[in-house]
């Protein structure tokens, strides 16, 4: 009896382990093979792994739910910047400060930011992800939705196989095949990593010192300005035009300064000519803040406004600086099925959302702020009730 319960057993969960180890189809291991030998890699490096490869159906999951777009921005920020976190962060400051000095002068980026980074990208390399890169990369260059992307990471990582000498079983990390302390995309890691620890060679994995060497270097490259921060909260003045928020709005410093933007501590914000936005991610009774060039140079890390705020204010908390003054104010998080609707309510009314999609990224929010002022609101491009509400219903 225990033996036909154990058959049983495997029969009903058979379907789960050949889903685990189903084989690449076909038509895409030779398509990888063709672009590997195009790429000029060795016929060796390609046979040995590209036949071997497996899909992962756990990573084509992952890449239709990004927390970026399914929580609110208060959910995101207090899963990210924790009192354990600061507390790891600051003590790594100080273990690293001789070496985070000497990547300041080479690179202009102070050692907060690359200290944060890591922070955000795996609690300081304490979960640097478990998921088989070659095969999470392979899965998604196999499926249709971002095929040419990944491909090429894909090809990436091989380079960086036979430049590193990397045994492709250690190569782990998150489902989408970012690596290492920081978790480098395979591109990133081929062009921007760096010997930070002068034993001619560049892991990511398993030398920390390569791995914020590298960050600084990438930041560097992307145009980071040394001198400037990324930005800060600031408060707003009661009848302040809050249609001239929004990421892509940006004007010079001195010209929030003259329509009343003040810092936390009460004092106007400097009449500078540097080019700054503001950002109100859970509307105008929540946190408020103005971002500067280097926050840009943030978003091209994680194009994702609420993970470049969360590495801001993780900076900043590192280095002693207090709490938000200000409370977020979302509401429950929007399902997707309810984005939807928005936007084509948004469309149906005049107001350009683009194509529905589901995700409130900036051209829904541009197109909530030209309802807002249409109906008399504060036009913060937040969809809070008062805006939901006065949306014309389906017809």
């Amino acid at each position: 009896m225990k033996k036909q319960i154990t058959f049983l057993f495997m029969i009903l969960l058979s379907p789960i382990i050949l889903a685990q180890e189903e084989e690449l189809p076909t038509q895409c291991i030779n398509r990888l093979q063709t672009q590997a030998k195009a790429a000029g890699l060795p016929a060796s490096l390609i046979m040995d792994i590209i036949p071997r490869l497996k899909v992962l159906p756990k990573v084509i999951k992952s890449d239709q739910s990004q927390p970026e777009f399914t929580q609110t921005f208060s959910d995101y920020l207090s899963k990210r910047v924790t009192n354990t976190r600061i507390k790891q962060g600051t003590k790594l400051l100080k273990k690293h400060n001789k070496f985070l000095n000497a990547l300041y002068r080479q690179y202009g980026v102070p050692g907060r930011y690359l200290v944060a980074f890591w922070g955000l990208e795996t609690n300081f390399g304490s979960y640097m992800g478990k998921m088989s890169t070659l095969n999470s990369l392979a899965t998604l260059a196999c499926d249709k939705r971002r095929s040419e992307f990944f491909t090429a990471e894909f090809i990436q990582a091989l380079k960086l196989i036979e430049r590193e000498s990397l045994v492709p079983e250690k190569m782990q990390g998150s489902w989408a095949g970012a690596m290492g302390h920081t978790q480098f995309m395979p591109s990133t890691y081929y062009k921007y990593a760096v010997d930070g620890d002068g034993d001619g060679k560049i892991n990511l994995w398993f030398s920390e010192k390569d791995a914020l060497a590298s960050s600084a270097n990438y930041l560097h490259q992307l145009g980071w300005k040394s001198g400037e921060r990324w930005g800060r909260e600031i408060s707003l003045p009661k009848g302040f035009p809050y249609e001239k928020t929004g990421l892509r709005k940006a004007r010079p410093l001195k010209e929030w300064r003259a329509l009343g933007a003040i810092n936390i501590n009460g004092v106007l914000v400097p009449a500078l000519d540097i080019e700054s936005s503001i950002l109100v991610p859970s509307g105008h009774r929540g946190p408020i803040f103005v971002a500067y060039n280097n926050f840009s140079i943030i978003m091209r890390w994680n194009n994702s406004k609420s993970y470049a705020l969360a590495v801001g204010l993780l900076a900043d908390r590192i280095i002693g600086q207090g709490p938000l003054s200000r409370s977020s104010n979302d509401q429950k998080p929007l399902s997707t099925k309810t984005v939807y609707s928005l936007q084509k309510k948004l469309n149906r009314a005049g107001f350009d959302a683009g194509k529905p999609d589901g995700v409130i990224g900036s051209n829904t929010q541009q197109a909530i702020q030209a309802f807002q002022v249409s109906a008399g609101l504060i036009a913060d491009g937040y969809p809070g009730f008062s805006t939901l509400s006065k949306l014309p219903d389906d017809g």
